[in-house]
C-alpha cells in the first residue's frame, strides 16, 4: 500500500469556530486524545480495505500521524503518510473528507462541548439521553418538521455474498418509497442496504437521501465506515450507539449476523418488553433470503426459550420478500407518525421510549464482569434482556474491540455461566454463529473468545 502527506480543510460544521474553540479544539486533539483521534481517522481512511483484523491499522499507526493546524478561517488537518487509496488525483474523496472532520467534530471537538456543558450528565438515565439529543443535535442530525422516514438496518458484516445482495435489494425497495438509512456503517448487512437504497433515491430523483452511520471509538476501526455513509456520528460507547438507535430511528429492520446482531435484539427486545413501553408503536422485521431462514428458525428459538412468547411477539419474520418488506416497513412507519402526533411527541426523536440505566450504563467486560452477569430466570423479563445483551457485547468485544481482545490475550476466554437451561440455549446459538462463519470476517482461523459454563459441569477455575 502507497501513503502519502495530504492537508484538507474543515468540513461537517467546523468550519464556522472561533479563534479561541480552533485553539482548544488543536490543545484537545493532543495528549491522551491524540492516539483515539488517529485511530479513528485511519479507520475512515482505510474504509476501501475489507477487513476487521486489528494489525492492519497498527502497523500503519507506527507511521500515520494528523495534527490540527489553527487558521483565522477555520481549520485544517495535516495527515501524514495517509493511505494513498483515499485520494484521487491528489485530492481526498469528497466523502471521506467528511467522515475525517466528522471523527474530528465527535472525538475531539464535542468532548470539550460536553466537558464545559454542566447539563450533561452521563451518570444519570435522564442525563445520558439529553447527552445524546446534544450530540445529534451537534452532528445536525436532527431534522424537526419532516414526516417520519428513517428506517434502522441491523445485520452482521460477516454475511455471505447471497445474503448481501438480499440486503440490497431490501434497501432498494426502501429507496423507491423514499425512506432513509440508519446502519452500523460498516460493510455487509450495514453497507447493502444503503446502496440499494441509493440507487432507489436516485430513480425517484431524490437527491437529499440520508445514509446515516452511527458508530463508536472501540468498533470503528473493525469496522470502517462504508463510502456511502453521508452522516457519519461517533457516540461515545456502545450503550449511547444502541440508544441512538431507537431514538432517531422510526422503523427496524434485521437481517442476518452474528454476536453483534444478536446484542442489538436483545436490547431492543428488553425495552420493548418493559412495562412502560407496552403501547408504543415499534415495528420490528427480521428478515432474510430463503437460504437464512435456518438462520431465523434458530434465533426465533432462542428468543422464545429465553424471554419468552411476549418477546416473540414483538417482532414480525419474514422471508425472502423484499417488497413485503417494505411494505410492512412503510405501514409500521405510519403507525408511528400518527403515534407521535397523538402523543404529541416529536418525529425527530423518540422522547417517549423508556429506557432504563440498566441499558444505558457503559459495560466494561472485564472477565470478572462477564462471569458475574445475571443470567438467571429470577427476574423480570426485561432485566434478563439486558443482562444477555451485556454478554453478547462482551463476546463483540473479544472478537473484534481492542480492549476486549486484549482481555482475552491475557486471561483466558471469558467464563459466561448462568441457569442450565438459558446456557444451553446460549451454546447452541453461539454454536450456530461459528458455524456459519458469523463471528468474524477469516472465519477459519475463529478461536472462541468464550467458554459457556453450565451446571453439574466442574471446570477449572479462571483468573480475574
Amino acid at each position: 500500500m502507497k501513503y502519502t502527506d495530504i492537508e484538507i480543510t474543515a468540513e461537517s460544521g467546523l468550519e464556522l469556530l472561533t479563534n479561541d474553540e480552533i485553539a482548544r479544539l488543536s490543545e484537545h486533539s493532543q495528549g491522551g486524545d491524540h492516539e483515539l483521534f488517529k485511530k479513528c481517522v485511519l479507520a475512515v481512511l482505510n474504509s476501501t480495505q475489507i477487513t476487521d483484523e486489528l494489525d492492519l491499522y497498527e502497523e500503519q499507526l507506527k507511521y500515520f500521524d494528523v495534527e490540527v493546524l489553527q487558521l483565522n478561517k477555520g481549520v485544517k488537518l495535516k495527515l501524514k503518510n495517509a493511505p494513498s487509496s483515499a485520494l484521487v488525483e491528489g485530492e481526498m474523496i469528497q466523502g471521506l473528507k467528511e467522515q475525517v472532520f466528522s471523527v474530528l467534530r465527535d472525538i475531539v471537538f464535542l468532548k470539550q462541548e460536553l466537558e464545559s456543558n454542566s447539563r450533561i450528565d452521563f451518570n444519570t438515565s435522564n442525563g445520558c439521553t439529553n447527552a445524546i439529543f446534544h450530540i445529534l443535535r451537534n452532528a445536525k442530525a436532527l431534522k424537526p418538521g419532516i414526516d417520519p422516514n428513517i428506517v434502522v438496518c441491523w445485520g452482521g458484516h460477516a454475511i455471505p455474498e447471497f445474503e448481501y445482495q438480499y440486503t440490497k435489494e431490501v434497501g432498494y425497495r426502501l429507496g423507491l418509497r423514499g425512506l432513509d438509512i440508519i446502519t452500523g456503517c460498516g460493510i455487509g448487512a450495514m453497507k447493502g442496504p444503503m446502496k440499494g437504497a441509493l440507487v432507489g433515491h436516485s430513480k425517484q430523483r431524490k437527491s437529499n437521501g440520508r445514509y446515516i452511520g452511527i458508530t463508536e471509538p472501540g468498533i470503528i476501526a473493525a469496522e470502517s465506515p462504508n463510502p456511502i455513509v453521508n452522516e457519519l456520528i461517533i457516540m461515545p460507547d456502545i450503550e449511547k450507539r444502541l440508544e441512538t438507535f431507537v431514538r432517531l430511528g422510526h422503523s427496524f429492520v434485521v437481517f442476518p449476523g452474528g454476536v453483534g446482531t444478536a446484542e442489538e435484539i436483545l436490547y431492543i427486545l428488553g425495552i420493548l418488553l418493559h412495562p412502560e413501553n407496552k403501547n408504543s408503536p415499534f415495528p420490528l422485521i427480521f428478515t432474510g433470503p430463503k437460504e437464512s431462514s435456518p438462520y431465523f428458525e434458530r434465533i426465533d428459538r432462542f428468543i422464545g426459550d429465553t424471554l419468552g412468547t411476549e418477546a416473540q411477539q414483538k417482532y414480525k419474520i419474514i422471508i425472502d420478500d423484499p417488497v413485503a418488506v417494505a411494505h410492512a416497513v412503510q405501514e409500521g412507519v405510519y403507525a408511528v407518525r400518527e403515534y407521535r402526533k397523538s402523543t404529541h411527541d416529536a418525529f425527530h426523536f423518540n422522547w417517549q421510549l423508556k429506557i432504563q440505566w440498566d441499558f444505558q450504563e457503559a459495560f466494561d467486560p472485564t472477565h470478572k464482569n462477564m462471569s458475574e452477569l445475571n443470567l438467571n430466570t429470577n427476574q423480570p423479563l426485561h432485566s434478563l434482556a439486558a443482562n444477555l445483551r451485556k454478554a453478547f457485547s462482551g463476546i463483540v468485544a473479544g472478537n473484534i474491540k481492542e480492549k476486549g481482545i486484549s482481555e482475552v490475550t491475557k486471561h483466558g476466554p471469558y467464563h459466561i455461566n448462568g441457569d442450565r437451561n438459558i446456557m444451553d440455549q446460549l451454546d447452541a446459538l453461539l454454536e450456530a454463529f461459528v458455524s456459519q462463519g458469523r463471528m468474524k470476517l477469516n472465519a477459519a482461523d475463529y478461536v472462541p473468545c468464550y467458554r459457556v459454563l453450565k451446571p453439574n459441569k466442574i471446570e477449572e477455575h479462571m483468573p480475574v
